[in-house]
C-alpha cells in the first residue's frame, strides 16, 4: 500500500481478471480505495458460460488505505509478483440480459440476486510492467487533480486456480488472467477515451494492448507484448472496432501492434460484455457520465487462441459514447 495522498479524490486500487476457456467461465475483481472520500470502489464480475453475467457494484465505508479489504473483497500478497490470492464472499446480481446493466438501478432491482464466492490463488506468469513514473530528471511528477487517472501503475500477466461458486453452481478454475496496481488521484472522467485489450495465450504468451485519448486529442498508445516469458515494447498501435445496437457496444476487434522487430495482426470476438457506468457532479453542478464496457474476448493471433478482457471507456455526451467516431 501507498502512503494515502493528499488529493480528496486519492485512489489505490488492485483488479484481478481471468479466463478458464475449459470451463467457459471467468471475470475480474476489483477494488479501489478511496479513503479521504470515505468508500471503496467494489466491483465483482462473472462471465457465466451460459452467456449470462454475475455482478455487482458497491461503495463500502473505508477510513484508510492500510489494506485492499472491504466489503466482501479481499486481496492478499503472499509473495510480491509471485504469489497473491484474490477473494470476494457477498451477493451479486445474475443478469440474463447483461446490457441491462446500462441501468444499473434497473438491472439491480429486476434481477434475481444469490450468493457468490470467489477464492483465487494468482502466480506471476510474466516480469512487472510499470511502476511510479518520473520526469526525465527523476523528479516526481506532479499531476492536476482534475487530469489524474492512474499516476503509479503497473501490471504483470497471471495465471490464476481456485474455485468460483454463484448460487447452487461451483466451478474449479484454472486459466489465465492480468493483473494491475494503480494509485494516485483518480476520476473516471479524466479521459476522453480509452481502449485497454488484454490476452493470455497460455503460461508465456499473450499482450497488452493501450490507447488513450485527452479531450485535446492528444494520444497515448502503449502495451507490450508477452514472449518465451519477457515484454516486448509496442511501438504502434491501432484499433479498429465493429459496434453493435444503437447504444454502440464493441462486437469485434482488428488491433495492430508493432515491435522493434515485427507487426501482430490480432482479431478479437467479444463473447460477453456488461456496460458499467460511473457519474460524477462537477463543482459547477454539470453531470458527467462515463461508460466502460467490459467484453470477455477471444483473441486470435499468428493461429493461436487466447482470452482476455476489452475495456472500452468512453465519456457520454449528447447520450454517445464519444469515441466511437474517432
Amino acid at each position: 500500500m501507498h502512503p494515502l495522498e493528499a488529493a480528496s479524490n486519492f485512489n489505490e486500487s488492485m483488479y484481478f481478471n481471468v479466463y478458464d476457456p475449459k470451463e467457459e467461465v471467468g471475470g475480474f475483481l476489483r477494488l479501489g480505495n478511496r479513503a479521504n472520500e470515505g468508500y471503496a470502489e467494489l466491483t465483482t464480475c462473472i462471465y457465466l458460460p451460459d452467456g449470462r453475467v454475475a455482478f455487482t457494484f458497491h461503495r463500502p465505508e473505508i477510513s484508510d488505505n492500510d489494506a485492499f479489504d472491504a466489503g466482501g473483497t479481499r486481496f492478499d500478497v503472499i509473495k510480491p509478483f509471485e504469489s497473491l490470492r484474490a477473494s470476494y464472499n457477498g451477493k451479486i446480481c445474475v443478469l440474463d440480459d447483461p446490457l441491462q446493466m446500462a441501468d444499473p438501478r434497473r438491472a439491480f432491482t429486476d434481477n434475481p440476486w444469490t450468493d457468490c464466492s470467489v477464492e483465487l490463488d494468482y502466480r506471476g506468469a510474466s516480469p512487472m510492467l510499470g511502476g511510479e513514473p518520473v520526469n526525465d530528471d527523476g523528479s516526481p511528477i506532479v499531476e492536476a487533480v482534475d487530469e489524474g487517472f492512474a499516476r503509479g501503475h503497473y501490471e504483470q500477466h497471471v495465471g490464476a486456480r481456485g474455485v468460483i461458486r454463484v448460487g447452487d453452481d461451483e466451478w474449479a478454475v484454472d486459466g489465465f488472467g492480468l493483473r494491475d496496481h494503480s494509485w494516485g488521484p483518480r476520476f473516471w472522467q479524466a479521459p476522453w477515451w480509452y481502449r485497454w485489450l488484454t490476452c493470455n495465450f497460455g503460461d508465456d504468451g499473450g499482450f497488452v494492448i493501450a490507447i488513450t485519448t485527452k479531450r485535446d486529442g492528444a494520444q497515448r498508445i502503449g502495451g507490450v507484448v508477452l514472449e518465451d516469458g519477457a515484454y516486448v515494447p509496442i511501438e504502434h498501435a491501432t484499433i479498429d472496432t465493429d459496434w453493435r445496437t444503437d447504444d454502440s457496444y464493441h462486437e469485434r476487434i482488428r488491433a495492430t501492434a508493432r515491435t522493434a522487430s515485427r507487426e501482430y495482426e490480432i482479431e478479437g470476438t467479444v463473447l460477453s460484455l456488461i456496460p458499467l457506468r460511473n457519474r460524477r457532479t462537477t463543482p459547477d453542478g454539470d453531470q458527467l457520465v462515463t461508460r466502460i464496457s467490459e467484453g470477455m474476448t477471444e483473441w486470435r493471433c499468428d493461429g493461436k487462441v487466447g482470452y482476455g478482457l476489452s475495456e472500452y471507456l468512453d465519456q457520454i455526451v449528447d447520450g454517445k459514447p464519444v469515441g466511437v467516431a474517432a
